[in-house]
Formats: C-alpha cells, structure tokens, sequence
C-alpha cells in the first residue's frame, strides 16, 4: 500500500461495519493514516480477514469485536477494552447496517424491527457508549453513515429509509448536545456505491440508477472512505451537524 501523510496518527479509532464494503475501506484508510482501529462486526472470522490485511502494511494489530449492534451490553465491553488498551477513544465511524426491503404494505413487524434496530438504534447505543468518555476528552469525532434514501425516500424501502432519517436526525440533535465540550458529530449520505448490494442489481435496474446520477456512473467505497476521512481528521475541526452526500450529483 501506498505511503499516507499520517493525517490520523496517534487516534484510536472504532469502526462498526468493518468486515467488508464501505467499512472495510474506511478501516484500510484509516490504517493507512495511521489510526489504531477496533474493527466490529458480526463475524469474528470476516473480521479477521480485515486485521490480516491491516497487520500486513501497517504492522498494527486492530482490536476486533464481534458483535451485533443492536447488543448495547457488548457495546459497552467494546467501548471498555478499546479504553483498556489505548486510554482513549477518538474516533467513531457507525457504519453497521442492513436492508430488508419489500412494499410498505406488506411490510412485516420484524422487517420493520430489525432495520430500524439496526441501523438506528445501534448507532444511538454505540454514540451513547462513547459520548461520556469523548466528553471527558473535550475532544472526539463520530461519523454516521446515513444515506439518500434518508433524504428524498425510495419505494420499497421505506424502512430503510425511516432508519436513515433517523440517523439524520440523530446526528444533528447530538452536533448540538456535544459540540460545547468538543465532540464534532456528522453524517455521510452515500448514494448508489459499486459494492456487493449494487453488483446483485439486474442490469435494467442498474441502469435506471445511471440515468439518475449525473456524472454517470457509481460511486466507489474508497470515495465514501475518504469523506471518513476528513471528517475525522483535524481539517475538519470546524464542522459539525452536516451531512454531506457522496452520490455523483444524484440528490442535488
């Protein structure tokens, strides 16, 4: 891997989501700029594969938890062996998240459930573990991946997109709480990005997605990691409460 400025040298930095995808770009990056990570996911070997990769250049071990975002009591034990082993927590990045799609109408409970739980109330408990000791710091930054379709609404997603608002919401409601002890909290809405979800799409579906995006073509992971990135860096240590798209224009 190619040489990095160190624009994250010396920060402990916690990345649900990690194993693959977007989360897995943004914990190379990351790595790569000289972050301690702790990865999460919910698979302890996906996980791995992730850390092998990041000893491989880095010569850093990652701190790996698996765990299912929606278990605040293995958050809480994530949080206190992060704190254990580095004394400290910079970063967050809430990236964990999943799609049940189907109609509205016929839209079970548990469809409804387990994406709002997920994608929205994990990311609450995961802020929640980390404020008190960021606020401690005056100092932290969290990153939640919310997305788009939390913007302007997709058919057939309705509770994905309801979960994505949320984070939305979420997001700027606690920019507010935190911002007087330091603690910069904002959001990525990625639109349509090459990974494993948007490669199973048929192609005429696919290319209705193009059509709609004005530079013509998907986004990739790294693009979305390197928006991570920044917010998390000392560059933007003036802003908070924003949400920024990474959608090729899609939603402008």
């Amino acid at each position: 891997m190619p040489s990095a400025d160190g624009r994250l040298k010396d920060k402990v930095a916690i990345l649900t989501g990690a194993s693959r995808g977007i989360g897995r770009e943004i914990a190379l990056l990351f790595a790569k700029e000289g972050a301690q990570t702790v990865l999460t996911a919910r698979s302890l070997e996906s996980l791995e594969a992730v850390a092998k990769e990041i000893a491989s250049f880095s010569g850093l071990a990652p701190l790996l938890c698996a765990l299912d975002v929606k278990d605040s009591h293995k958050i809480d034990e994530c949080v206190d062996k992060t704190l254990d082993k580095y004394g400290c927590v910079d970063i967050l990045v809430n990236n964990a998240g999943l799609t049940r799609d189907g109609l509205f109408v016929r839209m079970s409970d548990d469809e409804w459930d387990e994406v709002l739980d997920t994608n929205l109330k994990g990311t609450f408990l995961f802020m929640r573990a980390v404020s008190k000791e960021m606020m401690k710091q005056r100092r932290g930054k969290i990153i939640n991946m919310a997305s788009v379709v939390g913007l302007v609404g997709n058919a057939g997603q309705a509770n994905y997109a309801a979960s994505k608002a949320g984070v939305i919401a979420l997001t700027k409601s606690v920019a507010k709480e935190l911002g007087s002890r330091n603690v910069l909290v904002n959001a990525i809405a990625p639109g349509f990005i090459d990974t494993e979800m948007t490669q199973a799409l048929r192609d005429e579906t696919k290319n209705a997605i193009l059509k709609a995006i004005p530079v013509g073509y998907f986004g990739k992971p790294s693009d979305v990691a390197k928006t991570a990135l920044y917010l998390a860096s000392d560059e933007s240590n003036f802003i908070t409460g924003q949400v920024i798209t990474v959608d090729g224009g899609m939603v402008m």
